[in-house]
């Protein structure tokens, strides 16, 4: 969580437009997967290095490339990351932009049969908060998904999402802590806030789209700056 006044208002602004966010969602996924149907869908993947790996994403529009140029998103620059590391592994970006927790549950058992990935990350959440779903049905999403996930021997990292502080104290630090309490408790690898460094950075308004939901291209390699300290380890152990 975050603390202190600055930092407050920098979320604050980050998500200035949250209200009318959420009553356009149900149209936001249908535009995304129109205006960039090779960054939004199964049907866009990409592949790096052949080899014994294969990772799967299965995220929303942060990971969808939504708003910037394709190739410039935080799951492009990771398969740019793994070329020079020269760690052999196939990315498949399974993200749909406006998908929810429920949604990725519904996909990932075609996505687990068709690529049959040794290594999935689960970046879904937030448009559940903004949808005001249940954080228990959050919560069983993120559980069935890591459960089905690793039943088709699949390793599972979970990349958690913070609301602002105008949700309510009480409903932020329940969703912020709802991440690690299912990496826990499924004995999962966790990245716990995936817009860290972005969200409270004092430059949160350049770093953002007009929308002040969605990150710049900018912002990319700040965000895979805070997935790969915990991927690269969980991805080289096997």
């Amino acid at each position: 969580m975050y603390s202190g006044s600055g930092r407050a208002l920098t979320r604050r602004t980050w998500w200035l437009h949250c209200s009318a966010t959420v009553a356009g969602l149900a149209g936001l996924r249908t535009q995304a997967l129109a205006a960039t149907p090779a960054a939004t869908g199964a049907g866009g993947t990409r592949t790096t290095i052949a080899g014994s790996r294969t990772l799967l994403v299965l995220g929303d529009s942060l990971s969808a490339e939504y708003g910037i140029a394709r190739g410039s998103g935080w799951v492009a620059l990771l398969e740019r990351q793994l070329e020079r590391d020269r760690i052999p592994a196939r990315v498949v970006n399974a993200s749909v932009s406006g998908d929810t927790t429920s949604g990725g549950r519904s996909r990932l058992p075609a996505l687990l049969q068709q690529h049959h990935p040794t290594h999935v990350v689960i970046e879904l959440g937030g448009n559940d908060a903004l949808r005001g779903l249940p954080l228990s049905m959050t919560r069983d999403n993120l559980v069935a998904m890591t459960r089905a996930a690793r039943a088709a021997g699949s390793r599972v990292l979970l990349v958690g999402m913070q609301m602002p502080p105008n949700y309510g104290s009480r409903y932020t630090q329940d969703f912020a802590a709802l991440f690690g309490d299912v990496a826990r408790t499924e004995g999962t690898a966790l990245v716990p806030f995936l817009l860290a460094g972005v969200a409270d950075s004092p430059r949160a308004e350049q770093l953002f789209q007009a929308d002040r939901i969605h990150p710049t291209a900018e912002a990319h390699p700040v965000i895979l700056g805070n997935v790969w300290p915990v991927l690269r380890p969980w991805l080289t152990r096997g």
